[in-house]
């Protein structure tokens, strides 16, 4: 385990990556002790942080919440980030691909929730009596690391990858099987990726009651408004500027993020 000092120097030095799109080298090649409870709490001063500078949360998001991710990664769950607002972006307005270090986008199906959830011992009822639609969306990931060389000690610590997202308008899940939604992310006539939401843990809400879960050992509730984003149905890709990517859901209809 790292000291409160080195924690408190991977937090900046994650912070001045994102803010000069300028990559550190991965956590582990310098600070060889690292594990994840380190990294959870480099995640929280960074998230405390921008709290302290007028940020809001509005949601988590779950992270390596497929089989072959967690093999990757050597890891038996998944692990999740915070969702803020400054991380909120329009369908309508492009983005700057230059504004991020290595940008990424994964096709997800969103979980607003209309009441609390409970948190130890919450279920896949819970999550589907509590969500008052889900939604369509991308997130926007992004690595503070050089060349997404991350480890999961990595991940954790730079917010499970997060940097942006963008929803659509969605629906009320009752009468949405929600473990087989169609999912094709394209840009132009070109078809970059398709998945199904089964992808996701088996069950898109099944990783919702997981976070819930996960984030109660830490005093956390994820709370009546928030977004919750439960993992990609398909494999992230690189975008560019000049290109608009769409991913298109049967039951819940499109969301597109554009790029310049």
């Amino acid at each position: 385990m790292l000291s409160d000092r080195h924690r408190l120097h991977v937090a900046q030095q994650l912070r001045s990556a994102e803010h000069g799109r300028t990559p550190v080298a991965p956590l582990g090649d310098r600070f060889p002790g690292i594990d994840t409870e380190d990294a959870y709490e480099i995640q929280l001063l960074n998230i405390r942080h921008r709290l302290a500078a007028g940020d809001r949360v509005t949601g988590h998001k779950v992270g390596l919440s497929s089989p072959v991710m967690q093999a990757m990664m050597g890891v038996d769950e998944p692990d999740y980030g915070h969702l803020l607002t400054s991380m909120e972006l329009p369908q309508d307005t492009p983005v700057p691909a230059a504004a991020y270090c290595a940008p990424r986008v994964e096709v997800e199906v969103g979980f607003v929730l209309g009441a609390d959830l409970p948190g130890e011992g919450c279920t896949v009822a819970d999550v589907l009596a509590a969500t008052e639609r889900v939604v369509p969306a991308l997130e926007l990931i992004d690595s503070r690391i050089a060349d997404w060389r991350i480890t999961i000690a990595d991940t954790i610590a730079d917010n499970a990858s997060s940097a942006g997202y963008v929803i659509g308008e969605g629906r009320d899940p009752r009468g949405l099987d929600l473990k087989a939604v169609e999912a094709t992310l394209t840009s132009g006539s070109e078809t970059l990726a398709s998945g199904r939401s089964d992808a996701v843990l088996g069950d898109p809400a099944a990783s919702v009651a997981w976070l819930a879960r996960t984030v109660a050992r830490f005093g956390v509730q994820l709370r009546k408004g928030h977004l919750i984003l439960p993992g990609s149905c398909t494999r992230a890709v690189a975008v560019a500027a000049g290109r608009t990517y769409t991913a298109d859901f049967t039951g819940l209809g499109p969301v597109s993020l554009s790029f310049i």
